[in-house]
């Protein structure tokens, strides 16, 4: 039987010489998550398969050297914004903030020194014998990639004995600042090094979603799902895939009832099954849009935990976020955080075997 645990270890050092570690949570289930603080990056997760084999679910490297060369963002938390703003611009209580310009004229991630980029410190453990936690955190100064305003902000990532990995975000901010995180691992169910998502199959809890330019900005609005990215029922991504815009993946706006549609509720957002293993991954979230994203741009050039190169379509990601343009179009989703306002949000991936 699995021991609940906490632990740690080093990780490296950065150019500076700061020092990253690697914490390990174990649950009572068997599930395990490894986050470094560099990035707060889930680096590893182990999670049990129909024959009760461990594998190691998400992309990842064994160096700290190789997440400083990522460009992939793998496993990071995303902030202060993730997805992309238009044209790199703010426009907040009559003045204009122009942001970093980090993919052509948009902004992308939190931009060049997101958050993805910062050394986080453990601010708290919690070893409950139940339900064992970490809590990272990290400050984003004013004018930090364009931003106005400073931000504090706290992650806490917990395993369930249900196998449910619960990701808790919670932040301040001395001025009124955009602030939407997401997290960014890659999952392939079948293992990290075992190639292409293709044979998994995913379900979106959404009839809508948002029309992308040719530059995969957000242009606003929501339109109805076609039968080329229409995940309502069970789909075979390897079928999917080929029909998406420029295979990528759209930003959907998850289904909520009446009665929760004013709320930040904890609603189911996606599914992920893959058959060969019996493993099924279940998303549920407070966020208002689901980014799925097909691993299209990984190309090969990167060596993962098994020295394996990660092929285009070898993980996907799930991504609970907010409208990344909601600071100019409140109408799609408000994402400005105030001062003397907490904003907390819950992700959580749960595990289970069929």
């Amino acid at each position: 039987m699995a021991v609940a645990s906490l632990s740690s270890q080093p990780f490296g050092h950065l150019p500076g010489g700061e020092s990253v570690e690697a914490w390990s949570i174990s649950g009572w289930g068997g599930l395990v998550v490894e986050i470094i603080t560099y990035g707060g990056i889930i680096r590893k997760l182990l999670a049990p398969g129909r024959d009760g084999r461990l594998d190691d679910v998400v992309l990842g490297f064994n160096r700290i050297e190789s997440y400083l060369d990522d460009q992939a963002y793998m496993g990071a938390v995303i902030g202060r914004v993730a997805g992309r703003i238009p044209g790199a611009r703010l426009l907040l209580d009559g003045n204009t903030y122009e942001l970093t310009r980090n993919e052509g004229r948009n902004h992308l991630h939190g931009g060049f020194q997101g958050f993805n980029r910062k050394l986080w410190r453990v601010a708290s453990l919690d070893e409950s014998q139940h339900a064992p936690s970490l809590r990272l955190e990290c400050f984003s100064p004013d004018s930090e990639e364009g931003y106005p305003g400073s931000v504090s902000v706290s992650v806490t990532y917990t395993v369930t004995p249900e196998n449910v990995l619960r990701i808790r975000s919670e932040a301040v901010s001395e001025r009124t600042t955009p602030l939407s995180l997401t997290f960014h691992p890659y999952f392939n169910l079948g293992g990290d090094s075992s190639g292409s998502i293709a044979e998994h199959q995913l379900e979106v809890h959404a009839e809508e979603f948002v029309a992308v330019d040719e530059h995969l900005t957000p242009l606003g609005g929501f339109t109805s799902v076609t039968c080329n990215n229409d995940f309502r029922r069970l789909r075979k991504l390897g079928d999917a895939i080929p029909q998406l815009f420029r295979n990528h993946g759209d930003l959907y706006r998850i289904r909520r009832t009446l009665d929760q549609a004013g709320s930040c509720g904890l609603v189911p957002a996606a599914r992920l099954m893959h058959g060969p293993s019996g493993r099924v991954m279940t998303v549920s979230t407070t966020a208002r849009y689901l980014q799925f994203y097909t691993g299209s741009g990984l190309d090969g050039t990167m060596a993962g935990k098994q020295s394996k190169l990660y092929e285009r379509f070898a993980g996907v990601c799930l991504e609970c976020e907010g409208y990344p343009n909601g600071a100019n179009d409140p109408a799609m989703g408000d994402i400005l955080l105030r001062p003397g306002q907490l904003r907390s949000d819950v992700t959580e991936f749960a595990f289970s075997v069929i």
